[in-house]
């Protein structure tokens, strides 16, 4: 195929939309449950166990590696799917939901990963540019629940739920026929994939400082998208269960798509290291400047917002660009699942604080999420540091 690459960022889009699909009726569920917002965090992170379980799984064992990217992503996006259409029809409680919202977890670790590993195998000689389209649908993929919730008022939150899934089928479907490129395969005579191989990895100072930076922008962004709704109620710009919150929340979450776009075109100028970093240092001026917004105009707070939305989102495909670059052809797939795995369990801790404190923090919630662009910087220091090589 001349030009893979919108293929497989499509796919990309409709296939995650099953991440945040349950965020989307939140207000639904709090009230026909009694839930709190602290379990709706419970349900997000049970979504983030599962892809943590799932990732952790295809590292350690080289699966990722062993068999093609498309047929697994194909695969586990059909899974998805119908786990989700699950939860959307035979839930009744935190007790039933939590098992299938772990399951959707656990294949999106076929679907997430293995898409950045297509998009090495295509076009391995611009992987920054073209990882960074396929974020940026991972970004839309996870507002994209918000949107049908805006655009589809009237329907229950089920069929909402239930359209993530036909997507995801959709997306399954576009891999599947795609198939794998031509690089990245095996070499005649390569080792043999052992349990744990993966893990020399990180004794690659490059792969290091690209995981480490990538571990920083993961205590934040999955708890940004979290707390975006109770964001915007607590700006002051939308009320809770509205039509509003539902458009707010996706535009601001989507803008992570122009973020990412924009990076993947600096990054053909000054390398991926230097967007990642710029991107960590903005979203941590957000960070600390969101609280002290109380008294500014809302067409203000929502800028401060969108800038958030896109800087936050923007460095993730440079991470994956730089660690697939650095570690050894045979096991690139293995390693960005291990780096997922860690980076998902880093969002445990932040998902669950963040919505357990959210209602006594108010609007500094926000400095909860701070140390991590700030540890990122740290962590990635040596490759975007001016006297560093240019990445």
């Amino acid at each position: 195929m001349k030009n893979p690459v919108p293929v497989i960022v499509i796919a990309q889009l409709l296939g995650t939309s099953l991440w945040f699909s349950a965020n989307s009726a939140a207000e639904d569920l709090r009230q026909a449950w009694g839930l709190s917002l602290a379990d709706i965090g419970t349900l997000t992170n049970a979504v983030q166990v599962g892809f943590i379980v799932g990732t952790l799984g295809f590292a350690l064992t080289g699966l990722a590696d062993r068999h093609p990217a498309s047929r697994i992503f194909a695969v586990c996006a059909t899974l998805g799917a119908l786990c989700n259409a699950a939860f959307a029809l035979w839930a009744q409680g935190l007790e039933s939901a939590v098992p299938l919202r772990f399951a959707v977890g656990l294949c999106l670790a076929g679907v997430y990963p293995l898409g950045m590993k297509l998009v090495v195998s295509w076009v391995p000689q611009r992987a920054g540019a073209a990882l960074a389209q396929l974020v940026g649908m991972l970004t839309l993929g996870t507002a994209l629940p918000h949107g049908m919730r805006f655009a589809s008022t009237g329907l229950s939150w089920q069929a909402t739920i239930l359209v993530s899934s036909a997507l995801a089928l959709l997306a399954a479907a576009l891999i599947g026929r795609l198939g794998d490129g031509p690089h990245l395969k095996r070499q005649a005579g390569a080792p043999p994939l052992r349990l744990g191989k993966v893990f020399e990895a990180f004794s690659v100072p490059a792969f290091r400082a690209s995981a480490l930076g990538y571990f920083g922008h993961m205590w934040e962004v999955y708890a940004f998208w979290t707390l975006v709704p109770a964001l915007l109620v607590l700006g002051g710009l939308a009320t809770p269960g509205s039509a509003a919150l539902s458009g707010l929340a996706f535009l601001v979450i989507g803008f992570g798509a122009v973020g990412c776009q924009l990076g993947g075109w600096w990054s053909q100028r000054v390398g991926s290291a230097r967007v990642a970093a710029t991107a960590l240092a903005a979203s941590a001026l957000c960070c600390a400047l969101f609280p002290w917004t109380d008294g500014w105009w809302s067409a203000a707070r929502i800028a401060l917002l969108l800038a958030w939305g896109a800087a936050v989102a923007a460095d993730s495909p440079h991470f994956s660009a730089l660690s697939a670059r650095a570690c050894a052809p045979e096991i690139v797939g293995s390693a960005l699942a291990l780096q997922n795995s860690i980076g998902f369990a880093i969002t445990l801790v932040s998902i669950q604080l963040g919505t357990a404190w959210v209602d006594g923090w108010g609007a500094r919630i926000a400095w909860l999420l701070l140390p991590g662009p700030l540890l990122g910087l740290i962590g990635l220091r040596s490759l975007w540091w001016p006297r560093a090589v240019r990445a």
